[in-house]
């Protein structure tokens, strides 16, 4: 299987049902290892993954590094991003992210 763009958000999507959030990690770190570019369906797995299980602390953090690798964060990312926060009570960075999205 050739490793690209696809392939990894593929395993980084499938990460999110099976409880493995550090695996997802990992993978999107991996596409960096790999010389493989990880797009906005990279990050948003990924992120997703980690708001699904708790990790809301990692997801930010890869919200905010969406940035800096001049992926695109757009509403759909700030959006999952909240509600999550949300759904796990942590109203503070999810003000935070609002903030960010406006700015």
């Amino acid at each position: 299987v050739e490793k690209d763009t696809i392939t990894y958000n593929a395993a980084v999507s499938t990460c999110k049902g099976g409880g493995e959030w550090q695996l997802a990690f990992y993978l999107l770190r991996g596409m960096v290892r790999d010389h493989v570019e990880a797009d906005a369906v990279s990050y948003v797995a990924a992120v997703s993954t980690c708001m699904k299980h708790g990790e809301w602390c990692q997801a930010i953090r890869l919200v905010r590094e969406m940035a800096y690798v001049n992926v695109e964060r757009s509403a759909i990312t700030y959006s999952a991003a909240v509600s999550s926060c949300e759904k796990l009570g942590e109203w503070q960075p999810a003000l935070q992210l609002l903030r960010e999205m406006t700015h």
